[in-house]
């Protein structure tokens, strides 16, 4: 027989709320306000005095720190960057960093200067040692209570829109959108200049090469085999157009019959 239990609409959410509980019980929240002095905070940038800075961190000119949020040791806010209220940024983030652009010119690159920033919006958290570059005209944004995992890149000129979450090592390269209430599976990539509809679901190690307009779940992985059985099929799908063309012609061979 079962033993005492708790019944709830929502289990997952009422877990998630019992271990905010628990984590109250076990460490206490530390006190609001609090900027470390290992951390050097340009004196043009504007941290509100209920923002905790943690130690190591960089809070670059004219960048903006909003109420409640937690910067954790070594996070990096570039100039003129806005984080909004109630955020937490995990250890190792840098925000504003330079994003990826260069001209070739006789077998050379030369930089794209980026002149953007970075707006990030309230009740937002990102993971340990994410990178979110700086617009190279526009902003790069992130809308209110987005999530992302460790390990993220997020390129120049991207916005992110409300609610949306993405899993660990997720590459969306330079001015992709992506819509409101989407996830993206870990390792998946999403290229440049494309769009992703509101409430648009990627499986992970998906490589999303095209826009998508409609909502729902997107896969784009070749599964996995061993490794004898993977090259056949691999060799197999090289010849696809082939074997195409064949029973096209098979098939109007018997109609002609």
């Amino acid at each position: 027989a079962r033993g005492p239990c708790i019944v709830a609409d929502n289990p997952y959410v009422y877990f998630a709320r019992a271990t905010q509980l628990w984590r109250q019980h076990l460490a206490p929240a530390a006190v609001q306000g609090s900027v470390h002095a290992s951390a050097v905070v340009d004196p043009t940038a504007q941290v509100h005095a209920t923002a905790t800075i943690g130690p190591l961190c960089v809070v670059e000119r004219g960048a903006r720190i909003g109420a409640g949020t937690v910067l954790k040791s070594r996070v990096t806010v570039g100039e003129d960057c806005h984080v909004g209220e109630r955020c937490i940024v995990h250890a190792g983030v840098v925000i504003g960093a330079d994003g990826f652009g260069f001209a070739p010119e006789k077998g050379q690159w030369v930089k794209i200067e980026q002149l953007g920033a970075v707006r990030i919006g309230d009740d937002v958290e990102i993971g340990a040692n994410t990178c979110i570059d700086r617009g190279a005209l526009q902003d790069t944004v992130i809308e209110d209570g987005v999530k992302l995992d460790n390990l993220i890149q997020v390129g120049h000129n991207v916005r992110i829109g409300k609610h949306s979450a993405m899993a660990g090592c997720v590459g969306v390269a330079g001015s992709a959108t992506i819509g409101a209430h989407c996830t993206v599976g870990g390792g998946a990539i999403v290229l440049g200049h494309l769009e992703l509809a509101d409430n648009v679901h990627i499986s992970a190690a998906t490589v999303v090469t095209r826009s998508i307009t409609r909502p729902g779940q997107y896969t784009g992985m070749f599964p996995i085999d061993d490794n004898a059985r993977w090259e056949k099929n691999a060799a197999t799908l090289k010849q696809l157009h082939s074997l195409r063309e064949r029973i096209k012609a098979l098939e109007q061979a018997l109609k002609a019959a």
